[in-house]
């Protein structure tokens, strides 16, 4: 589709195998995508993927499969996807060059 839409570092890979071994059943990944949401108009979603739907893209980093929702597609390419813990609070990270800004709170983005 896009060759590499986006790249997973080191910090989300083991993120993600923590929450993949923490769940009851097997699945095939972790499905990425955006809504309409927020301040700014769009957030990222983040949902287990019991399989690879067909338009989905496949991005896989050391042995786990992030799938990227069609419709989310030409808003991430280019993105690194990564795992920030700091002492007050833990989460993913997207670092995407085409947002055009942010709300305050950090919660949404717009291109």
């Amino acid at each position: 589709m896009f060759g590499t839409a986006m790249t997973i570092t080191d910090a989300a890979v083991g993120r993600v195998k923590e929450l993949l071994a923490q769940r009851d059943k097997p699945t095939f990944g972790i499905r990425l995508g955006i809504r309409t949401a927020g301040c700014s108009g769009l957030s990222y979603t983040l949902e287990f993927a019991d399989e690879k739907g067909e338009y989905d893209e496949l991005v896989e980093h050391d042995g786990v499969n992030i799938l990227i929702d069609p419709k989310a597609a030409m808003f991430l390419i280019g993105t690194e996807m990564d795992f920030v813990e700091e002492k007050l609070k833990s989460g993913f990270v997207f670092n995407n060059p085409n947002e055009k800004g942010r709300c305050g709170c950090g919660e949404s983005f717009h291109v």
